[in-house]
């Protein structure tokens, strides 16, 4: 893989998280011996020099001391081996070292990529940087490093483990991870796949409530149906008139870009057969996006409340 020699990530980033592998007694080439972990980042293994005279390359010496003597070195002289450049090489580098660490056929321990993930990301967020899931295999996320934007990027634009509710949030994942992947290279699809989060959120909703909606249902037809299970009307904000004002003037709003949304998609969104190529660009997308998250997030926080307050009322009655 050939990295540009950028450093943005500092020694004290590549440290702490180096450190913290070393701490933990995390083994960084998981369920792969390490010359096969490496090769996933460094495929020209076979031509890098040894540092052992009886051996042609850099694969024959760390299988000499790692795997035919795994104590001849410490376990983590990956960090300190200058071939491999993890101290001072590139940020791209680097971070493609992580996102290995975490791949689903190294790690298969959710919990533990988990935990990893969480520590990795908080201190590459110093220096602007972050691992990101970029697609699945088999049900599990893959992940890959790239520069922070000032836009969260979609597959976390969403907390969607916080949502009890949703008994299986991988259909929302889908979304975000394909909004994610095409927003740069093919905005008029980041725009359909922001319209089909909220159609699928509106569903998700609708099927909690047992309600029923039709196949060809638009996005409109659907939030019709959502605004009236939740009760999203003039007497949102209880005992305050003026408060009441406001929520009619955001709910209007919200359908206000609800039909921009579903309008966005069709002008210039995949979809209908458009006979000329899209003039969608980034920021099309990102402003698709941007709205579709906005108005998921208010849908799924007021669907448990909703459910919270019945809930409470049920209990109240019971007794």
């Amino acid at each position: 893989m050939d990295f540009a020699q950028r450093q943005t990530i500092t020694a004290l980033t590549r440290r702490d998280i180096t450190d913290f592998i070393t701490s933990e007694r995390v083994d960084w080439s998981g369920r792969l011996e390490e010359v096969a972990l490496l090769q996933r980042v460094w495929p020209d293994l076979d031509s890098m020099p040894s540092t052992d005279n009886r051996f042609p390359n850099g694969a024959g010496d760390i299988w000499q001391h790692r795997v035919n003597n795994p104590q001849d070195w410490d376990e983590d002289w990956i960090f300190d081996d200058h071939r491999f450049g993890l101290r001072n090489g590139a940020d791209e580098l680097f971070v493609e070292f992580l996102g290995q660490m975490l791949h689903p056929v190294v790690r298969p321990d959710a919990e533990e990529v988990r935990r990893l993930l969480t520590f990795f990301n908080e201190c590459l967020e110093r220096d602007d940087w972050e691992l990101v899931e970029v697609e699945q295999m088999s049900g599990k996320p893959v992940f890959q490093g790239r520069r922070r934007e000032a836009v969260k990027s979609p597959t976390q634009a969403l907390e969607l483990d916080q949502y009890e509710r949703l008994g299986d949030p991988q259909v929302l994942r889908d979304h975000l991870r394909r909004v994610d992947r095409d927003l740069k290279n093919d905005p008029p699809a980041a725009i359909g796949s922001s319209k089909e989060l909220v159609e699928s959120v509106c569903k998700t909703i609708l099927d909690d409530y047992e309600q029923p909606y039709k196949r060809g249902d638009d996005l409109m037809d659907l939030y019709k149906k959502v605004q009236a299970v939740l009760g999203l009307n003039a007497d949102a904000v209880k005992d305050s008139k003026r408060g009441s004002e406001a929520s009619v003037k955001a709910l209007q709003a919200l359908v206000t870009t609800i039909q921009a949304l579903a309008e966005l998609r069709n002008a210039i969104g995949l979809g209908h057969g458009h006979p000329d190529r899209s003039p969608a660009l980034t920021r099309h997308g990102r402003l698709a996006f941007n709205s579709a998250v906005a108005i998921s997030e208010f849908l799924l926080d007021t669907w448990h409340v909703r459910r919270r307050e019945e809930d409470q009322a049920s209990g109240a009655s019971g007794r």
